[in-house]
């Protein structure tokens, strides 16, 4: 399994391109992994959390975690 490595700075966040150019996952896909390679290592990566700071619902981030685990961009845990 690949490890992104990632530089956060204040109010910036580094990160490879290689998801944004696979064009196995769609954009929403995309987004919400960047947006997760973004945020602190101690935030709450759960399905509740991911949540609560989208438009999307429940049901809409669990499909888009659903893609990421699929495409072996994430591995969940419970």
């Amino acid at each position: 399994m690949s490890v992104f490595k990632i530089e956060k700075n204040k109010n910036y966040t580094i990160m490879s391109n290689y998801h944004l150019r696979d064009r196995n996952l769609t954009y929403k896909a995309k987004g919400l992994l960047s947006f997760m390679l973004s945020l602190p290592e101690d935030w709450d990566y759960s399905l509740n959390g991911l949540v609560a700071v989208s438009k999307e619902s429940k049901d809409g981030i669990r499909s888009i975690l659903k893609e990421l685990q699929e495409h072996h961009y994430l591995e969940i845990k419970k």
